[in-house]
């Protein structure tokens, strides 16, 4: 059984009142230095067998179909041990 991990997170340019939200609560609860926050989506998928460049092409697909909103997110897609 293999693992892979899909990180959906807006696209730079987007606005993230989320991570605006909890950027401007920080000082607030004690804790200085924080510069930014961004806010994302984090997917693990269990899959049967090895992972060959043939699986990820599918996990992409459904990454960016399904896990994913392309036209204000990106995605990142790693493979754990």
């Amino acid at each position: 059984m293999a693992s892979v991990v899909v990180d959906v997170m807006l696209k730079p340019e987007i606005l993230d009142p989320q991570g605006k939200a909890v950027h401007g609560a920080l000082p607030r609860l004690g804790f200085e230095g924080v510069t930014d926050v961004r806010q994302g989506k984090r997917f693990e998928l269990e899959l049967d067998g090895e992972v060959t460049p043939q699986r990820l092409d599918q996990v992409r697909a459904l990454a960016a179909t399904l896990l994913s909103n392309p036209v204000i997110e990106d995605f990142d897609i790693r493979v754990e041990d």
